[in-house]
């Protein structure tokens, strides 16, 4: 059965103090729950009512996990070594034993506790690149980074996974490019970019992309826990549209109150600049400023299709992209980041 009684034990929040953590855990207290979370790092002042049980712990450590977990009837599991461009080979170990270990010691320790429903967020990067079609959840998985690859890996764990009774006991949210107050990563980059007056578009920018916010990246890990439809599926998670790169920086500069880029720069010439730069900064040992993945993760088309979660469970995007990105500058500007 789903999580259905709020009130007769606790929704354990991993990694609740990461990017969309915060959001989580107020949508579950919101939603009737008790939530305990498990984070390496304690949470800011105020980051969330009081009740919260808080504990720091590492997932890749079974004691840890195993003590978080008692007394718990539901999992929402976010901690995750996140996506970088261009990670030097060096750290995917560090991917496979925090994204794939830590995976299954939470979901051992899931079911030792008899947790009826655990909720794993991943990623539309499992895909890879469109290239002009649009991606189901049926499509391909053509994962083209460590990060990629162990939410692969971590899928699997959580899909294989039964409760004692034989049921599925996960359900994977595949979640489109997230953003909001606490995103980090490229669209960070592009918003701090264009807050500055320090971007110049790259190519026609017709490319799609698909995002998410984060507030309704959270109603939907509180859907899918209580849902009966959910267990032992897998759903792609999305504001429920394709957007053009060029939508999405129109959108960017209306929400900071800045004129919208003159001119862009064809893609090629710039795509070989890079190599030159990242080529160099190899040679120097040092950090290229900007390197040839990047350029290719800025100009890749990904267009993902989220009606199947949607017909499911009746989930509803309440967040388009003008008010999702306007909330976001606005609290990035009273935290002092904008």
């Amino acid at each position: 059965m789903p999580v259905s009684d709020p009130n007769r034990s606790f929704v354990l929040v991993t990694g609740a103090t990461g990017a969309v953590g915060p959001r989580v855990v107020m949508a579950l207290l919101e939603a009737g729950h008790r939530v305990r979370t498990l984070s390496l790092d304690a949470p800011l002042q105020d980051e969330w009512p009081e009740g919260v049980d808080e504990r720091l712990g590492d997932i890749t450590d079974p004691e840890a996990v195993a003590a978080a977990m008692a007394g718990v009837e539901g999992v929402v599991h976010l901690a995750a070594l996140l996506h970088i461009v261009n990670p030097p080979p060096e750290l995917k170990p560090r991917y496979e034993r925090i994204n794939v270990g830590g995976t299954a010691t939470v979901v051992e320790a899931a079911c030792r506790a008899n947790v009826e429903r655990l909720v794993f967020f991943s990623t539309i990067a499992v895909y890879g690149s469109s290239d002009g079609a649009v991606i189901t959840e049926e499509s391909p998985l053509q994962p083209d980074s460590f990060y990629a690859q162990t939410k692969v890996e971590a899928e699997r764990i959580i899909l294989s996974a039964k409760r004692a009774d034989g049921k599925p006991l996960g359900t994977v949210l595949r979640l489109g490019a997230v953003y909001g107050t606490r995103i980090k990563g490229n669209y960070r980059r592009l918003l701090l970019s264009l807050a500055r007056g320090r971007f110049i578009p790259i190519g026609a920018g017709t490319n799609r992309r698909t995002l998410v916010y984060d507030k309704d990246a959270a109603r939907a890990a509180v859907l899918a826990l209580r849902h009966p439809g959910c267990a032992g599926q897998v759903f792609n998670v999305t504001d429920g549209r394709f957007h053009a790169m060029n939508t999405i920086i129109d959108t960017l500069c209306g929400a900071l109150g800045r004129p919208k880029p003159g001119w862009s720069v064809p893609v090629g010439p710039v795509r070989f600049l890079a190599g030159i730069i990242e080529d160099a900064g190899r040679l120097l040992g040092r950090t290229a400023p900007i390197v040839r993945a990047t350029i290719d993760k800025y100009t890749e088309d990904v267009a993902v299709d989220g009606s199947r979660f949607q017909t499911r469970t009746g989930f509803s995007p309440k967040y388009d992209l003008a008010v999702g990105w306007r909330e976001t500058v606005a609290e990035m500007k009273q935290t002092g980041e904008l």
